[in-house]
């Protein structure tokens, strides 16, 4: 059986190593900045591109090449470059695959750093960026204009857990001559891989569900050869958000056992989004797993599970909300996600704070939303803490 025949779960644990001549088990770290040629002819070559190889690790280094190779082949990829963090992932793409006087069409359901990013940072550049409601296929299509390059998404979102269909958003872009680039930040490969379902680029936020134990920053671009091996590349030779070492080597043992958390948060999840849907207190739950969410059936074909991630709302404004929050005493207030320890934020004023009333009403995050990355502690010790929290509303 070739590699490329693997279930997911041996690929993260298997893909990528290429073991050295001290014979060890498990991935290395090289903690090194530069490396040694044999002779000033084998140093040309390698700068020059004749031959592949080691250079400065600032953009070649064997232990980051280990995760992006792994990571590549979850998603169905044949190229990965890793990065920083998550929005040095996201800069990288943009920056390598966009100029001055393109227009980036995104969904209003995107972090919140990032419409910051699109709006004040590359707009200094000379590139528009314009938003329509995730899931409006139509709206998609009316927003498409002549210099329309790239379509922008995460899916599901943060932290509605809203669905784009990523198969009919690829026809679109495809026919208008534009690239689709999906965050999967919140799905990883394991639940989800937008690149099947013909997708351009992938991006992640490697900090949250593939790390998985909130210890490293890191993030990554998965798409072809030309542009994620040789644009986005580019960038990262070039401008330097380069992923460390040890991160990458973090990042390996989290692929290890993506596959098994993946599948334990979804569990989790799920039980609780149902709980909290009949709970007399709690207005609303936005989980993709339930059959009230909108989009129940488009979850059902795209998601092999619905995920860890939940958001519920309560009456009474940002006062309730930080009520219930402030009356959990184990999970932990904080805006990261994807850890094995269950986290609870205040969308409102946390994650998506930078935004605009206006922007943040667009985006449906009310000052009543809460939103939960459900952990892998036992999901009655989760219920009964949320349900602390809730006591607190009259």
């Amino acid at each position: 059986m070739s590699t490329g025949e693997w279930k997911a779960a041996t690929k993260a644990i298997r893909i990528g190593h290429h073991r050295t001549a001290e014979g060890e088990h498990s991935p290395p770290i090289f903690t090194t900045s530069s490396y040694v040629y044999e002779s000033a002819a084998q140093a040309a070559a390698r700068f020059s591109g004749e031959e592949p190889g080691n250079i400065y690790s600032r953009f070649t280094n064997p232990t980051v090449r280990i995760f992006e190779e792994r990571l590549a082949a979850l998603e169905g990829g044949e190229r990965c470059v890793a990065t920083a963090t998550g929005m040095s992932a996201i800069l990288a793409t943009c920056m390598g695959l966009l100029r001055a006087g393109d227009h980036l069409l995104s969904s209003r359901s995107i972090f919140g750093s990032t419409v910051i990013l699109f709006d004040k940072y590359l707009g200094r550049f000379g590139i528009d960026t314009s938003y329509v409601p995730l899931s409006d296929l139509e709206a998609w299509k009316a927003a498409i204009r002549p210099e329309t390059r790239m379509l922008f998404l995460e899916t599901p979102s943060n932290p509605l857990t809203e669905l784009a269909d990523i198969e009919a958003l690829a026809h679109i872009a495809h026919d208008h001559g534009c690239l689709l680039v999906v965050d999967n930040c919140f799905c990883t490969p394991i639940l989800q891989r937008p690149l099947e379902l013909g997708a351009d680029i992938v991006v992640h936020s490697a900090t949250k569900y593939i790390d998985g134990q909130g210890r490293c920053m890191g993030g990554a671009v998965v798409g072809d050869e030309q542009r994620v091996g040789e644009e986005v590349f580019g960038v990262l030779r070039t401008a330097g958000p380069s992923l460390s070492p040890f991160n990458a080597w973090a990042f390996l043992h989290g692929l290890e056992t993506l596959a098994l958390r993946m599948k334990a948060h979804s569990h989790n999840a799920d039980l609780l989004a149902q709980w909290l849907e009949n709970h007399p207190k709690v207005s609303r739950v936005h989980y993709p797993g339930l059959a009230s969410h909108p989009q129940a059936a488009l979850a059902a074909r795209q998601m092999d599970l619905p995920g860890g991630m939940l958001a519920f709302e309560v009456e009474g404004g940002r006062e309730a909300a930080w009520r219930v929050i402030d009356a959990m005493r184990m999970i932990s207030i904080t805006a990261n996600l994807g850890d094995v320890k269950t986290t609870v934020t205040h969308p409102a004023t946390t994650t998506h704070g930078r935004l605009s009333p206006e922007q943040r009403a667009e985006a449906g995050i009310s000052d009543g939303l809460i939103r939960i990355s459900v952990g892998l502690e036992a999901v009655e010790d989760i219920q009964a803490d949320i349900e602390r929290g809730l006591e607190q509303l009259r």
